[in-house]
């Protein structure tokens, strides 16, 4: 539903005579583009050092932590055992413990009290 609608079909006529559905594309090209994403996705968190993960994890329900987990149990499942130090620091562009120094905030009494809530609603 990422444009309003329920509908999951795409119509002929959203589609250009030039492109093509993501399903049409080679299993390749579909690692290729998404590890792209995910590698904007990093520049993007890495530009907006203001939102803070608390801020994430209350709005979307994940955090650069999160991506840093999920790096390690991907590879995981590649047969890689990767320290969750290196996929933070991956996910972070430096160590953890840097970031935090350098950008982390005291969370608020609200954003504490959201996570809460959120975390409850499990």
């Amino acid at each position: 539903m990422v444009d309003g609608t329920d509908n999951n079909e795409i119509k002929s006529s959203e589609i250009k005579s030039s492109e093509i559905k993501v399903d049409e594309l080679t299993a390749q090209e579909q690692v290729e583009i998404e590890a792209a994403v995910f590698r904007h996705l990093l520049k993007h968190l890495d530009e907006r050092k203001d939102a803070q993960n608390i801020d994430l994890m209350n709005l979307a329900g994940f955090c650069r932590n999160c991506l840093g987990k999920w790096y390690v149990a991907e590879a995981k499942n590649l047969g890689k055992d990767i320290a969750k130090e290196s996929a933070r620091e991956r996910v972070y562009g430096m160590p953890y413990s840097e970031w935090k120094q350098r950008y982390q905030t005291e969370a608020s009494a609200e954003q504490l009290a959201a996570f809460e809530k959120n975390k409850s609603g499990d």
